[in-house]
């Protein structure tokens, strides 16, 4: 049994979930667009009928869900710019499900895989250049694993932004998000073995720029896998109880 009176928490539950349909309703309505300041807490507890606490649990939601972000000393405001979906409810899943890294691999290659071909054939010039950018910062940086890491993550975000999809682009930053996750917990890799990642990823950046989906499509299936062996990694390191980078 619960080691709480849920009847004292079911209002506060409804009031936070009134003001998350309320945003919602007008987002649905065109009167609240992308970057629009919300109103302040006061204001929208008078709007909603509800409490102060209320609207920041409201609040904290819709930021969970990707749909506002707050600016300190400034306040909230409807997220602007591309989707961006919060990993930490998937992470929650994960542990709660008992879901394996193999499923989570799974998932990340339908999308990614996917997600490159559609960038060669949807990719701007601008788009290819970001990508161009990264690949050259990944071998500039062979030797600084930590740099050459940010540049890994913010290549297989170009790719996924220049899919086109928003969708698509949210959900793999969300999956693959875990993934270099983990990647700051195994010992890190060589400078040569690092060199050779670059290269695929040049593999993949090429193909994109030729608009060639199907070759984009091989080169990202050829890449993925090497991230089972970290998923393997890390597995044996918390089981032995190992500290590990």
């Amino acid at each position: 049994m619960p080691d709480f009176d849920e009847g004292d928490r079911v209002p506060e539950a409804v009031a936070a979930e009134a003001v998350v349909k309320h945003v919602s309703s007008r987002i649905e309505q065109h009167l609240l667009r992308p970057g629009d300041r919300l109103p302040s807490e006061r204001e929208l507890a008078v709007r909603v009928g509800v409490s102060r606490p209320s609207v920041r649990s409201g609040l904290r939601t819709l930021a969970a869900m990707g749909i506002v972000q707050t600016r300190h000393g400034s306040g909230t405001y409807i997220t602007d710019g591309p989707p961006c979906l919060d990993g930490k409810p998937l992470r929650a899943l994960v542990t709660l499900h008992g879901i394996s890294h193999e499923q989570m691999f799974e998932a990340r290659c339908v999308l990614e895989v996917g997600a490159a071909g559609l960038a060669a054939e949807r990719a701007s010039s601008d788009q290819t250049v970001a990508m161009a950018d990264e690949v050259s910062g990944m071998f500039a940086s062979v030797g600084d694993p930590q740099s050459f890491l940010m540049h890994d993550i913010r290549f297989h975000r170009a790719v996924a932004a220049a899919s086109g999809n928003l969708i698509l682009a949210a959900l793999v930053e969300m999956v693959s998000g875990l993934f270099f996750e983990l990647r700051t917990h195994v010992p890190l890799r060589t400078p040569d073995e690092l060199r050779h990642v670059a290269i695929i990823h040049r593999n993949i950046y090429e193909a994109v720029r030729a608009h060639d989906p199907d070759q984009a499509r091989r080169e990202m299936s050829v890449h993925l896998p090497r991230a089972r062996p970290i998923a393997a990694d890390v597995r044996r390191a918390r089981w032995s109880g190992e500290t590990v980078r």
